[in-house]
């Protein structure tokens, strides 16, 4: 019998905690069939100022080895000499290169500007405006601000591969793009992988587009069919939180850091929520567990991937759970709902059960 799959729980900050604790309910083996190993570590704000980051690198070794992470959200504190943000120590200890979001239409919630087809968005995870050299000169008006950028060749490429193998993988088409013309030695860069990738994969549409242009296509009819953005690390940041509010809510999509190895395989997955600790919600059981529960499913999308043909029936179980749900009418506060936090949970779990429990009897492997 093969080992369970080893995921890595890295538990995070209030309402990020309390979302974290109703995926785990969903990857119990008794609702979903698949035998997972579940590995904690307390990434809360308070933990990692007791060890001085060093819980985190500790997680981050632990999910580089077993290849798989589930994330709660995290609080970044301010101030430098604070500890900073989790996320940036997790992406550098796995060498993740891309972060990768999903805004799918959600049953029931009506898209803004006629947006229904998937959009998603595929941004480098590390480098460009995060991380970068700051520093200033100068005094009163003749103060002036400086900030050192850098991008690499192997990041770039792994952006435009994922991109390209992800629209394959979904029939979509890779649009968008950096601003190369302003910035031909800089951004350029990523356009150049763009356009080698597209020579890789014929196969796929291609519509390189300027950044500011892609914002505006996004609006005005572009995405008239599903579509891949690819984007440097702070464009996609800023697209993301564009794109995942038109078809509803932030919480309806889940976000993947990857890592790779050499053939552009995943070597390492951590899936999280792309939103914040909402700390207005906490305790109130009222905060949308939508996109931590698609987290959940889309860490099991990899682990089958990796062999285990359970959990690619789980995980289609999840993801189509979580959207019946809300066709169905079971949505929290913010899709307009009236259903709990915990209402929404149990509602996919059964769901969940009811589907792994019918493909199971019919010997389906693919819902």
């Amino acid at each position: 019998m093969a080992e369970p799959a080893r995921i890595i729980v890295l538990e995070g900050d209030e309402t990020g905690q309390e979302l974290l604790e109703q995926a785990v309910r969903v990857l119990d083996p008794s609702v979903t069939g698949v035998d997972v190993e579940l590995a904690h570590y307390d990434l809360s704000l308070e933990h990692r100022r007791q060890t001085g980051n060093e819980v985190v690198v500790e997680a981050a070794r632990a999910m580089r080895e077993s290849g798989f992470g589930l994330k709660a959200a995290t609080i970044t504190p301010e101030g430098k000499d604070d500890v900073g943000s989790p996320n940036r120590i997790l992406r550098e200890e796995i060498d993740g290169k891309v972060i990768i979001r999903t805004g799918r239409r959600i049953p029931g919630v009506t898209p803004i500007a006629g947006v229904h087809f998937p959009i998603s968005i595929c941004r480098m995870a590390v480098g460009d405006a995060y991380g970068a050299e700051q520093w200033r000169e100068g005094e009163e008006d003749e103060e002036v601000a400086f900030r050192t950028e850098r991008i690499s060749r192997h990041v770039c490429r792994a952006v435009a591969e994922y991109s390209f193998r992800t629209a394959r993988k979904i029939h979509a088409r890779v649009y968008g793009g950096p601003k190369w013309t302003v910035s031909p030695v800089y951004e350029g860069m990523l356009k150049e992988e763009l356009d080698a990738a597209a020579q890789r994969h014929p196969e796929v549409g291609y519509q390189p587009v300027l950044i500011d242009a892609t914002y505006a296509g996004l609006i005005t009819g572009a995405a008239d069919a599903p579509l891949v953005i690819p984007a440097l690390n702070r464009d996609g940041d800023c697209l993301s939180d564009f794109v995942l509010p038109l078809f509803g809510s932030i919480a309806g999509a889940e976000s993947v850091l990857l890592a790779f190895r050499e053939d552009y395989e995943p070597s390492a997955v951590m899936a999280e929520a792309p939103h914040g600790t909402a700390p207005s919600l906490l305790g109130k059981n009222l905060a949308n567990p939508m996109a931590m529960i698609m987290a959940a499913a889309a860490v099991l999308h990899y682990v089958a991937q990796a062999g285990d043909r359970k959990a690619d029936v789980a995980s289609r179980a999840i993801y189509e759970s979580v959207l019946e749900a809300t066709a169905s009418g079971v949505r929290t506060f913010d899709l307009a709902g009236s259903a709990t936090t915990s209402d929404f949970t149990d509602d996919v779990i059964g769901r969940v059960r009811t589907k792994v429990d019918i493909w199971s009897a019919l010997g389906s492997t693919t819902g």
